[in-house]
């Protein structure tokens, strides 16, 4: 048995005899239509945000407690905090499909039209009016605020040359060109960073906010829009580049604080969502946990650190970039070796740092250090982290040894994983600690190999074994006492002197 659809209505008397009419409350405003849906999420329990992570108890509740109030809002925080992302997914708290009276620029309600020509139509042809549906994508408009955007550009502009050809007065309703703002009625209109929009810029939006009204060209124009404003900012902005003007701030509902993630795990899950790490190639990925850990500690460690500019802050997309780099090193040797699993290993974290020093913005005694050597002190700091989370206490006193003993390995990322495997077995101890990482005999080279490496990397982090590029790992050089020191001083020579 075939259920039967109910048809679109296309006029405006079929929609308002339709159950479009009453089921979707067509004649509501756009905050009143966000908050009956997020209303009925609520209630269902819906996942509000699925794909904005860690600000489940933070900034999701203020965002909702916005909506709620029917408040324009703005986004505050550091880049890299998901601001963007959050008020994209607000068009998810729309309708599928909204109507509005066909060939309408600014999409006008057909119900309460707002723009001359949809009164004058509607007036005309009454019932009879043609209606189109809008879908949700097309009622979200986003702009990015620069210093030269110009009024023009976001509420309209007189077109003389759409005056000429229909015959109209240089000062009628009926020559404005629209801009942005006007053209986003009946939905979610966006600006980010918001500092960098001029003055006289803020001020033509807060008084489409608030009165509803604009001149253009001197002429006073009537646009009572239907909209839901949200704005996004960097607080390093309000002393950088702009401000934002007194009376917007006044005009905007709900300032809500983004953050970082609180967490390391909840960091690596972000990190997870978003890097590009399954990825067609002949070579299968596979990224061990303890790499996971360390890449997302080096954003962790670089927001802590004193040589790094907190106002800039650290962004997300570091471990993001950083773990495709990594990745892709990974890939590229086993590419090379003709393996079919690519398994990252720590040396592969050091040929990510392009990805990782270009999204830190150092302070004067980092910028007398250089980004590159800043970068490598992180990187030792984040394994004797994750090193410590695995071995704590751990008995490595074999491995040590063999180093004080005279031995030594140079690591290169270009080496096979049968032939570092060999290579790394031969230290007296190291393969049998690879069990506190889960990892047996029977686990293919290239994870052996990877974990083995790790273990060096944390005895190095944690000076107990040395390393540089020439030599590779070496035993730590002690520090003498100062009677030795002196005893292998070569003998002074005092002249004397007739």
């Amino acid at each position: 048995m075939s259920k039967v659809t109910q048809e679109v209505p296309r006029t405006l008397g079929a929609l308002r005899e339709s159950s479009f009419s009453e089921a979707r409350q067509v004649g509501r405003g756009v905050k009143d239509e966000l908050r009956q849906n997020l209303i009925c999420k609520i209630q269902r329990g819906d996942a509000l945000f699925p794909t904005v992570l860690g600000y489940e108890d933070t900034v999701v509740p203020q965002v909702v407690n916005a909506i709620l109030s029917r408040h324009n809002f703005i986004l505050l925080g550091l880049r890299g905090q998901a601001k963007t992302r959050l008020i994209r997914l607000l068009t998810s708290l729309l309708d599928e499909s909204a109507p509005y009276v066909e060939g309408c620029e600014i999409h006008d309600n057909p119900y309460r039209p707002i723009c001359r020509r949809c009164r004058d139509l509607i007036a005309e042809q009454g019932d009879a009016t043609p209606v189109a549906w809008l879908p949700r994508s097309h009622r979200y408009v986003e702009k990015l605020a620069t210093p030269d955007v110009t009024i023009a550009d976001m509420i309209g502009d007189i077109d003389p040359i759409k005056a000429a050809r229909r015959g109209h007065d240089i000062s009628s309703e009926l020559t404005v060109h629209y801009g942005l703002l006007p053209r986003a009625n009946r939905g979610i209109f966006a600006i980010n960073e918001l500092p960098d929009l001029a003055g006289k810029i803020q001020v033509g939006l807060f008084n489409i906010m608030q009165e509803g009204d604009v001149q253009i060209k001197g002429y006073p124009v009537r646009l009572p829009l239907d909209l839901m404003l949200v704005f996004t900012a960097n607080p390093e902005d309000y002393t950088a580049r702009g401000k934002i003007i007194t009376p917007l701030k006044d005009r905007i509902g709900s300032e809500i604080r983004t953050h970082y993630p609180a967490t390391v795990e909840q960091g690596m899950s972000i990190t997870a969502q978003e890097a590009w790490i399954e990825r067609p190639s002949p070579a299968k990925t596979r990224v061990p946990e303890y790499l996971r850990q360390v890449v997302e500690q080096l954003a962790f460690l670089a927001r802590e650190d004193k040589r790094i500019d907190k106002r800039s802050g650290v962004s997300q997309r570091l471990p993001i970039s950083a773990l495709e780099n990594v990745v892709s090193n990974a890939e590229r040797r086993a590419l090379r070796a003709r393996e079919d699993l690519a398994v990252p290993r720590i040396v592969d974290l050091y040929s990510a740092l392009p990805a990782i020093t270009g999204k830190l913005e150092l302070e004067y005694e980092g910028e007398l250090k250089g980004g590159d050597a800043v970068a490598r002190e992180i990187i030792r700091t984040a394994v004797g982290k994750v090193y410590d989370h695995y071995f704590e206490g751990a008995n490595v006193a074999q491995i040590v040894q063999w180093f004080d003993l005279g031995g030594s390995l140079k690591l290169d990322d270009n080496v096979d994983s049968a032939t570092l495997v060999r290579q790394l077995a031969g230290i007296q101890g190291l393969m049998e600690k690879l069990k506190a990482l889960g990892i047996g005999a029977n686990e293919p080279d290239a994870v052996r190999a990877s974990a083995a490496e790790f273990v060096l990397e944390g005895l190095y982090a944690h000076r107990r074994i040395s390393r540089s590029e020439e030599r590779g790992f070496t035993a730590e050089e002690r520090k003498r006492e100062p009677r030795e020191e002196a005893r292998s001083e070569p003998p002074k020579v005092r002249r004397q002197f007739n």
